[in-house]
């Protein structure tokens, strides 16, 4: 998904000039720093993120691609994966570009509205992710707790409706991010100490009140994560409940298994997730580069590491994976 065209590379000098000004004309370029304090080893650190970005490229794209191919897989937890794909592609697509032009060529600069753009996609995104994980925790709910009825509770219907929720829900809570930025006053020079537009970062750099604008982060972060994090952990709960009173050890370990995916899923995407946003706001102590890195990390581990954690546990999408590479290598 195109989020416009990044403006030419800026030098290291002028980025020191326009941090010494005093004022910025309104929707005037940002500069992305990088990874501040290390500066003399980012190409270095592209190098991984390149090979993340390049995994999440090619891993979430076969996901895709064999689940429309093959219609024995259009079934909730696939339709599931697929929505998680998709969402992990842009995801990776609106980080990874303008990071590692940052990191590898040097082109700091980044328009306005472009970075007001791409700040908006990585945050509702980040939260059409977190719903998704809750819409799979309720596959398995369904598909473990009452397996008799699964097709008929989640039909292609009532996936389509959950969605279009998910995607409406990240649409609406974050459209009022830009539109709060672009009400607030940059006396200070625009000099982003990251790797891509976030939004905290960016409201920093307000010499305006900004009071509405952390509120709202907040609130939204808090609204989502712990929404979802409890969503997750009822469902989790009642499958535990439900399993526990399965007699036998293997049958136990079955059930289990099938849920051994989407949590590895879950720890993945929110574990760093919430150490970013907490030291974001509290870990003052925190060195500033690590969590710059952590957080650019966070948004580029979980698309990269999804399509081989399904690959590797999930037995139908893994024997379609081999297949595919076998008919390639046999043509």
């Amino acid at each position: 998904m195109t989020l416009g065209s990044f403006h030419s590379s800026s030098s290291a000098l002028l980025i020191m000039t326009l941090s010494n000004s005093s004022w910025r004309q309104p929707q005037a370029p940002f500069f992305l720093v990088g990874i501040p304090g290390l500066e003399e080893s980012q190409h270095w650190i592209a190098l991984p993120l390149g090979v993340l970005y390049f995994l999440a490229l090619v891993g979430n794209v076969t996901i895709i691609c064999i689940i429309w191919a093959d219609s024995s897989l259009h079934q909730p937890m696939y339709l599931f994966l697929a929505m998680l794909a998709a969402i992990d592609l842009v995801l990776a697509s609106s980080t990874a570009p303008k990071a590692l032009t940052v990191l590898l060529a040097h082109a700091h600069e980044i328009g306005y509205i472009v970075c007001l753009t791409q700040m908006f996609f990585i945050h509702a995104f980040s939260s059409m992710e977190s719903g998704i994980l809750v819409a799979m925790a309720l596959d398995r709910y369904v598909a473990i707790c009452h397996p008799l009825r699964h097709s008929t509770i989640l039909h292609p219907g009532i996936i389509g409706r959950i969605g279009t929720v998910v995607l409406v829900r990240g649409l609406v809570l974050l459209i009022p991010f830009p539109i709060l930025l672009q009400k607030l006053v940059f006396c200070r020079a625009t000099v982003i100490s990251h790797a891509y537009c976030e939004h905290m970062a960016v409201v920093k750099l307000a010499c305006s009140e900004t009071t509405v604008n952390r509120a709202y982060g907040l609130s939204v972060a808090l609204l989502v994560v712990g929404l979802d994090v409890l969503a997750i952990g009822i469902s989790y709960a009642l499958i535990l409940q439900d399993v526990l009173k399965v007699p036998g050890g293997e049958a136990r370990l079955k059930a289990f298994s099938t849920c051994g995916s989407h949590v590895c899923v879950i720890l993945i995407f929110y574990v760093p997730g919430m150490f970013s946003f907490l030291t974001h706001r509290f870990g003052h102590h925190v060195p500033h580069h690590v969590h710059v890195l952590l957080a650019t990390l966070y948004l580029l581990v979980p698309p990269a590491l999804n399509p081989l954690v399904y690959g590797v546990k999930t037995r139908q999408i893994r024997q379609r994976v081999l297949r595919l590479f076998y008919t390639k290598a046999s043509v």
